[in-house]
């Protein structure tokens, strides 16, 4: 999954453990190391729907 981080609007790709249904955790940037929040919403049959990367200064 490839993901823009909302610091430094940099892409790069992460791992997600869509077994584990939606979840929000946080994960630092692996590119600038600044921590944001990652949304990862699941569908009802298991299926990755959205993974959205938010700041956490705001």
């Amino acid at each position: 999954m490839t993901l823009r981080c909302p610091y430094c609007d940099e892409r790069y790709r992460v791992a997600v453990d869509l077994s584990a249904g939606s979840q929000s955790y946080i994960e630092d940037c692996q590119v600038c190391c600044q921590p944001m929040n990652l949304q990862l919403t699941v569908t009802n049959g298991g299926e990755f729907a959205c993974l959205n990367a938010e700041r956490i200064d705001r």
